[in-house]
């Protein structure tokens, strides 16, 4: 999927507000750490003030983020059907797993937000996978239908959010390390 200079420009600052609400700061204390006044932060994530290199090279420090990641475009498709292997009788979800990732079962029966500042961005990957229902990922302004049996992998840098759509479902929600942190996953409290 390409992404034009606008929509990019709408990505990156929807990004750094989600990134600044995921921590609980308010516009004072991201532009605190920035280095940069209140209004002129306010005027970014409004889309009021252009995007300076400068400026986002210090919010992405301040968000604990790289720069790359904070631009970053490569939008793939998320959904991925299992893989039937015959042989064994099994269902196979072909993810790019690494090493550090927290596996955690959880049930969800929420709709998914209908509000932007809802969605939440921070550093990482995620992947689900659902085991029963029908699971809503929202991805920045694209809302995604995962049923029983399919997976999603996605960069949490977009702005996200996961509902249930029409009952309760049950996943697995799969993080690498940055995606841990992002929602204060401890790996203790879940088995692998």
């Amino acid at each position: 999927m390409a992404v034009g200079d606008g929509e990019l420009d709408g990505l990156v600052r929807g990004r750094i507000r989600a990134l600044r609400l995921a921590q609980g700061w308010s516009l004072a204390e991201l532009a605190g750490r920035a280095k940069l006044s209140q209004s002129t932060l306010s005027r970014i994530e409004t889309g009021q003030r252009r995007l300076a290199l400068d400026q986002l090279v210090d919010l992405a420090r301040a968000l604990d983020t790289s720069l790359d990641q904070l631009v970053e475009t490569a939008v793939e498709d998320v959904v991925v059907s299992p893989m039937v292997d015959s042989a064994h009788g099994r269902l196979r979800w072909p993810i790019r797993a690494e090493p550090g990732i927290t596996v955690v079962r959880q049930r969800v029966t929420a709709p998914p937000p209908k509000r932007r500042d809802r969605l939440r961005a921070h550093p990482g990957r995620e992947w689900l996978v659902v085991l029963s229902g029908t699971a809503v990922l929202v991805l920045g302004e694209r809302r995604i239908r995962v049923e029983t049996n399919q997976a999603a992998e996605f960069p949490t840098m977009l702005p996200h959010a996961l509902g249930a759509d029409g009952g309760p479902c049950e996943l697995l929600g799969i993080f690498d390390r940055d995606a841990r942190r992002g929602h204060r996953i401890d790996p203790a409290d879940h088995r692998r």
